[in-house]
């Protein structure tokens, strides 16, 4: 069969539904209907085709906040061919640089001026406000026939928890697909209103929160970047309308501690999406005491959205601490160490198929091949297990397990029971050598404003909800713990941490 080109769903819309708002940038006030949005990123095809040479397969790299431009130029990429690369602007100049070097862009959008960087050989660059009014001002390139469905499309470099980001090559058939898995898991229709404000150099803010209602034919609102006040503000707006809004565990924390929160006014809101961090089942179940629906789920950067939880709030409640059904489109299997598939309840490797999943890593061959299992499963690094319902829970990440006694641990579970001890707002769990035990548990925890905790407590704490071996022997007190720009927390860095700020409890 001749290859599957890649879908244009703006441009159906444009054509369907041309009045339709497809697109409000809120910093600037701009919105776009359909037909607007699709004539848009065809004159950004002229601006890059005609104003700088980009042909098919080249990189264009951006380093800017949130904004409509930037979907305009992923569009426009997209329909020439082009490969793009959003780059976190809150790295250091220096990784910054390592990046760029890795995808060797012929063109770079930022938003602010370039700090002391070298830019790799032949890479131009271009202020995102002047690259607005060159598409403002160009006409509309001709229309050609779009590039195959799996050529890259998107380059987004993993948010680094080992230390190392790695390019993961995403195709228009691998978005499509996760438009499609979250769409169903998420209920997203032709009225659904996404506001967008995770940062778009990640998948959650670039794919998940743009390609399911793009995909249906709904409304985007993008801002530039997260502000717990003004979120709260957008969710209780009726004029905005609302219905799906995606965030990490602890972006949901700074909402409900605003003095803004006031979830009875989000009227139109289907729920709030989580994922990322683990989500404490208190938590979603606090939530639930509000009227919000909390949905949790669980993707990845090389798969798009794997697991979600039901909208309806008793099943959210039943299985909470879940991360829910695989998506339509997921080909799932847990697997023990002997590589078969365990059974219900116990934990194993997660692995997935699918036409969600990446291709492989930019420009590491060996490390594509050690991602995936012969007969072509992707091994995901994550330990996890089924029930009889098929629901799944992530247990921990495999690198992150240590053995204490000759017991296999799990850092995320320490770190929920301490998440439940009423002063406690952040905790993370390593893994650290004992000549006793092999390996026991350090835990690093944030303390709520004004609290006071006793490390004595804190063991008690933890042994009333765990198995004994799994208790941490030492609690040492930190200002913050090291995240990602999604929400992770970098053990890597823990791990050459021996007493941060605050001293040990």
């Amino acid at each position: 069969m001749p290859a599957w080109t890649t879908s244009d769903p703006v441009a159906l819309h444009a054509r369907a539904q041309p009045d339709r708002v497809a697109c409000v940038d809120l910093a600037s006030g701009r919105r776009w209907t359909y037909a607007a949005l699709d004539e848009a990123i065809q004159r950004a095809v002229g601006v890059l085709e005609t104003g700088h040479g980009i042909e098919q397969g080249q990189r264009i790299a951006t380093l800017a906040r949130n904004s409509a431009d930037l979907v305009i130029l992923q569009q426009a990429a997209m329909r020439l061919g082009a490969i793009f690369v959003p780059l976190n602007w809150r790295l250091a100049g220096a990784e910054q640089q390592a990046i760029l070097a890795d995808c060797d862009p012929v063109l770079l959008l930022h938003g602010t001026a370039l700090e002391m960087m070298t830019l790799p050989k032949g890479c131009v660059p271009i202020e995102v406000a002047a690259f607005a009014a060159a598409v403002e001002a160009h006409v509309p390139a001709p229309r050609r026939p779009l590039p195959a469905s799996d050529a890259p499309s998107i380059i987004l470099y993993t948010s680094g928890t080992s230390g190392r980001p790695k390019g993961v090559i995403v195709t228009e058939a691998n978005a499509l697909a996760t438009a499609v898995n979250f769409g169903v898991l998420g209920r997203v229709g032709n009225a659904s209103v996404f506001l967008c404000d995770a940062p778009m150099f990640h998948v959650i803010g670039l794919i998940t929160s743009l390609r399911p209602p793009l995909l249906q034919g709904g409304t985007v609102l993008i801002s530039p970047g997260f502000d717990a006040g003004a979120t709260n503000r957008r969710l209780a707006d009726p004029a905005l309308g609302v219905t799906h809004y995606f965030c990490v565990p602890q972006m949901a924390r700074m909402l409900r501690d605003h003095p803004d929160f006031a979830p009875a006014n989000w009227t139109a809101l289907t729920a709030i999406f989580t994922g990322g961090a683990p989500n404490p089942a208190a938590d979603i179940n606090w939530w639930l005491a509000q009227g919000v629906r909390m949905v949790d789920g669980f993707g990845m950067t090389e798969a798009g959205t794997v697991l979600g939880m039901p909208i309806e709030a008793d099943r959210i409640a039943s299985k909470a601490g879940a991360a829910g059904l695989a998506a339509p489109m997921i080909g799932l299997r847990i697997v023990d160490d002997a590589g078969r598939d365990a059974a219900a309840g116990e934990p194993g490797e997660l692995w997935l198929s699918g036409p969600s999943i990446t291709s492989g890593y930019w420009n590491r061959p060996e490390e594509t091949a050690r991602a995936f299992t012969a007969d072509g499963w992707f091994r995901t690094g994550d330990i996890a297990r089924q029930d009889e319902e098929g629901f799944v829970t992530l247990v921990d990440r495999r690198k992150d397990m240590f053995i204490s006694g000759g017991e296999n641990v799990y850092p995320v579970e320490i770190e929920l029971a301490l998440l439940d001890h009423p002063d406690i707002a952040e905790a993370a769990v390593i893994g650290v050598a004992d000549e006793r035990w092999g390996e026991v548990g350090r835990a690093f925890v944030v303390i709520k404003p004004g609290c006071v905790v006793d490390p004595a407590d804190l063991a008690s704490h933890c042994g009333a909800r765990l198995a004994r071996y799994k208790v941490p022997k030492e609690f040492l007190l930190a200002q913050t713990l090291p995240r990602t720009a999604s929400g992770k927390i970098q053990k890597h860095i823990l791990r050459s941490w021996t007493a941060p700020a605050g001293g040990q409890t």
